[in-house]
């Protein structure tokens, strides 16, 4: 399940259909952008105010991975929050985390 995800979002970075980061992240939901929330398990404490966001915009949120897990799936450095702004890549992942 988790290797099938992390490879979705890869795919979904490759397509330049995320953001990442916490600038990123928090700049399009205050916009109410975005399809689909993901977090790392470890992330800190603090990370869960996107939760919030995403709830007032009836964005999903998953807490998936580790945030070196995501990082390496992305490309990048590790990351401990991901918003999808791809409605089919969410769509995508969504179904298998099922």
């Amino acid at each position: 399940m988790i290797e099938k995800i992390l490879s979705y979002l890869g795919m979904a970075r490759r397509a330049g259909k995320i953001v990442s980061g916490e600038f990123q992240v928090e700049t399009m939901l205050k916009k109410n952008k975005g399809q689909l929330l993901i977090l790392a398990c470890d992330a800190p404490s603090g990370q869960r105010k996107y939760e919030k966001w995403a709830g007032d915009h009836n964005i999903p949120v998953i807490i998936i991975g580790t945030k070196q897990e995501l990082g390496i799936a992305l490309g990048l450095s590790p990351r401990s929050v991901i918003l999808v702004m791809d409605e089919g890549f969410a769509k995508a992942i969504l179904k298998a985390r099922s």
